[in-house]
């Protein structure tokens, strides 16, 4: 394959309009190309920054679970058009509720997957500086993330409503 062809199949892969979710098919189609999109992810994160092979498959894993699972799968959404605050949906309710036993070690190497895939995005030129800037953002919030796992598992009697209220799944307008 010439470089000519790898340049058109990583610009076909990097389309962002290949990656709407409609359909179950589409969800079926995305995991292909989401892992994918991983695999160069990954590829750069060993050779260009010089990640070791494990980092790499965690930051690459964490990306994978984090889009497939929730992006694609919890949202329907476009991994290129998130919506403000998804990463704070993901770290600070889904994650907590979606595991049984939800943990700041674990959730702290997820938000550096997460964190890492967006900045490669951005790096290549695929999502604005802006919703980069965003994502870290709410990376960084490992303190909110904490309280949020301990605030989940003080939960008492109607205490979950209000908890759930607080960091909502639900979009709003």
């Amino acid at each position: 394959m010439s470089q000519a062809d790898l340049s058109a199949a990583a610009d076909q892969l990097f389309a962002s309009e290949n990656f709407d979710v409609k359909s179950l098919q589409d969800e079926i189609r995305l995991s292909d190309l989401v892992d994918q999109l991983l695999k160069l992810f990954y590829l750069d994160l060993v050779e260009e920054q010089a990640h070791s092979p494990e980092t790499a498959s965690e930051k690459a894993y964490a990306a994978s679970y984090f889009l497939k699972d929730f992006v694609i799968d919890q949202c329907r959404e476009n991994i290129f058009h998130l919506r403000p605050h998804r990463v704070r949906q993901f770290a600070g309710n889904w994650y907590i509720v979606r595991n049984l036993e939800p943990n700041m070690v674990e959730l702290a190497s997820l938000l550096q997957g997460i964190r890492a895939f967006y900045r490669y995005l951005a790096g290549a030129g695929r999502i604005s500086a802006e919703l980069a800037a965003a994502i870290d953002k709410d990376c960084e919030n490992l303190d909110y993330y904490r309280q949020r796992i301990e605030s989940f598992w003080a939960i008492e009697k109607d205490g979950y409503l209000p908890w759930e209220a607080a960091c909502s799944l639900k979009d709003t307008p």
